[in-house]
């Protein structure tokens, strides 16, 4: 379409005064106008899209809409919104309306595209949850990286939402399972320890898969470690796993595991005291007991480069590892046979596994 046909069809759709061709054909004419448009509709609104979806997943509203249409009241007592604010969220659902993702019919709303409608399904909550991280925490980084620097700002783990970077692990949950199935005994007794349990949900997969099996749930923030309880409550895990609040570093338990498992979590250790973190969850194996840790690693896709990003700006953790290196800390760390299996053809996400270096005891 060229400058005169656009600035005609413009000049259609507004109001006065920018109704003068003329106007607008000096206003499009202008060398930044196409750029912004690019960036108008080949930028902004996907942004503005990806903000509306994951804030209408994570609020229940896509969940709500999956059952049925629903009206702004319904919605909002579903939300907890007060009247006065009423007006507020019809404008939040309206821009739903207009960025095409959900309809309105006769004072109801319901999921109109294709991505609501997917996220709106139970299963795919982990997908919700790992877009809704990568507009939280992701994109933070790139939007104030310089300024952060300039003014000597770190990330904290307050920055974080653990129920949120809880979900959204689930992602790669089929890989972990895999993972855990390769290494666990599924008919002796077996005592794990879980360092970073998050929902508890790989708990929950090796309890299922060794009856005989029970556990010790850590995690490092104290609403994940309650969430986790509570699931396991639900799950009808509670005389088989003990979770808590604690810090590996610090844990004050007997060596008396045979199993340890790290998923997803070994970055939140700085990468100069990953060693003596490994070293520690060596020390609480039982003789001949094994660790599995599973990673991304470096050189990965640009999730897990934005990912690495955030990390190298937090106050605490670091960044991803390499592979090699890694598999060299746990070695140092007193770990023998260790081995690195890639879960993903041409993708750096691994499983990590060692045994305890002290010899096995016989009777």
């Amino acid at each position: 379409m060229d400058i005169l046909s656009l600035a005609k069809s413009v000049a259609g759709r507004v109001e006065a005064p920018l109704t003068d061709l003329r106007t607008v054909t000096k206003v499009l004419s202008n060398p930044r106008m196409p750029v912004l448009l690019a960036l108008s509709k080949g930028f902004v609104e996907p942004v503005y899209r990806a903000a509306f979806l994951a804030s209408a997943a994570g609020s229940g509203v896509l969940a709500a809409l999956a059952v049925r249409p629903c009206d702004l009241d319904s919605l909002a007592e579903r939300l907890g919104v007060p009247a006065e604010d009423r007006p507020l969220l019809k404008q939040w659902l309206d821009m739903g309306v207009k960025l095409g993702d959900l309809g309105r019919r006769e004072g109801c709303y319901r999921l109109r595209s294709l991505p609501a409608k997917a996220l709106a399904q139970g299963g795919n909550d982990a997908l919700a949850a790992a877009l809704e991280e990568v507009l939280r925490f992701h994109v933070p980084a790139l939007l104030n990286g310089p300024c952060m620097l300039r003014e000597g700002r770190r990330f904290s783990l307050d920055d974080q939402d653990g129920l949120v970077i809880a979900r959204s692990t689930r992602v790669v949950q089929p890989l972990v399972e895999e993972a855990i199935s390769r290494t666990l005994d599924r008919t002796s007794p077996v005592r794990l320890l879980e360092v970073g349990c998050g929902s508890g949900a790989y708990v929950r997969y090796a309890a299922g898969l060794n009856p005989r099996l029970s556990a010790l749930a850590i995690d490092l923030q104290q609403d994940v470690a309650d969430r986790a309880a509570a699931n396991m409550a639900e799950w009808g895990l509670t005389d088989r796993v003990e979770t808590r609040q604690a810090d590996l570093r610090t844990l004050d338990v007997q060596p008396q595991f045979d199993l340890l498992t790290l998923h997803n979590n070994i970055y939140y250790f700085p990468r100069d005291e990953r060693v003596a973190a490994l070293r520690r969850a060596h020390d609480l194996l039982s003789p001949g007991g094994k660790l599995l840790l599973t990673t991304s690693c470096q050189g990965g896709n640009i999730g897990l480069e934005a990912l690495n990003l955030w990390f190298g700006y937090a106050d605490f953790g670091g960044p991803l590892p390499h592979a090699d290196e890694l598999t060299d800390q746990l070695e140092e760390a007193g770990f023998r046979d260790v081995e690195a299996i890639r879960l993903i053809p041409g993708e750096q996400f691994h499983a990590f596994t060692g045994t305890a270096k002290r010899a096995v005891a016989y009777a």
